[in-house]
């Protein structure tokens, strides 16, 4: 039987908070807000308010997701940034997969003080990009993987109690690939520093998307981690920890670069 998590939204602010900063961790398609508390763990220890919201379509089943449309993610996302923004002197924002994708936009257009992206996936492989748009009429829903083919971590106690949604749906999918084809366009707009990280071993998203990110993105300040023994969930498998750090540690230079 799996561990119980806690896989719902959550606003943590320090006892010590004194309003300056403040970050946006945004979640991946069929995840949910549990998937970033390692790194808002990491943040709140470090004097942030860290905010993690269930993502657009997200809140009840794949059938809620089937429906949504991808700029309802950025704009969400966007909604977010802007409440934080009011409270706060210095905001950034931090994504897993989609929600990384999400995050470039984000960078594009809004700007925070720094960004980090985990497991961000430019492309989907052409095998998918050709069966999704006539896929989703012939078969709505497909279940995820059990057994070895479940959730893209490999730490085994992570991955046994990993939540998401129990089906993908593939309109769904359809709106990531539209997402993607959006955020490849922006890439060269983002010049907020920005972290990218990534899972040696990630089945989902390319390490190459990675080092494409790291080329195209016009940040002063970038950076890439690559975690050697994790899968496309890296916040939550073997580097979970490491890869707190690094985006942690790349934030606090980030903001002392700004004078914050």
């Amino acid at each position: 039987m799996s561990e119980a998590v806690d896989a719902g939204p959550f606003d943590r602010v320090p006892s010590d908070h004194d309003g300056k900063r403040a970050a946006l961790l945004l979640h991946g398609f069929t995840g949910t807000p549990y998937e970033m508390r390692p790194i808002g763990e990491e943040l709140v220890r470090r004097g942030y308010r860290c905010v993690g919201p269930v993502m657009a379509g997200h809140h009840e089943t794949h059938v809620e997701l089937a429906r949504i449309h991808w700029r309802e993610w950025i704009d969400e996302a966007a909604d977010h940034l802007d409440r934080l923004r009011g409270e706060a002197e210095h905001v950034v924002v931090a994504g897993m997969s989609m929600g990384g994708l999400v995050t470039l936009a984000l960078g594009a257009s809004h700007t925070p003080d720094a960004i980090a992206v985990m497991g961000v996936p430019l492309q989907l492989p052409r095998s998918i990009r050709w069966r999704v748009p006539i896929g989703k009429y012939l078969k709505p829903y497909f279940p995820k993987t059990e057994g070895p083919g479940g959730p893209d971590i490999r730490e085994p106690g992570a991955r046994e109690r990993h939540p998401g949604f129990d089906a993908i749906p593939v309109a769904g999918t359809h709106e990531i690939l539209k997402l993607q084809k959006h955020v490849r366009g922006v890439l060269d707009k983002v010049v907020c520093p920005t972290i990218i990280a990534h899972g040696a071993h990630d089945q989902t998203a390319s390490p190459r998307d990675a080092y494409r990110t790291l080329g195209e993105v016009n940040a002063g300040r970038r950076e890439i981690f690559i975690g050697e023994e994790s899968g496309h969930v890296i916040s939550v498998d073997y580097d979970g920890a490491e890869c707190a750090r690094r985006i942690a540690d790349f934030f606090e230079a980030a903001l002392a670069d700004q004078g914050a």
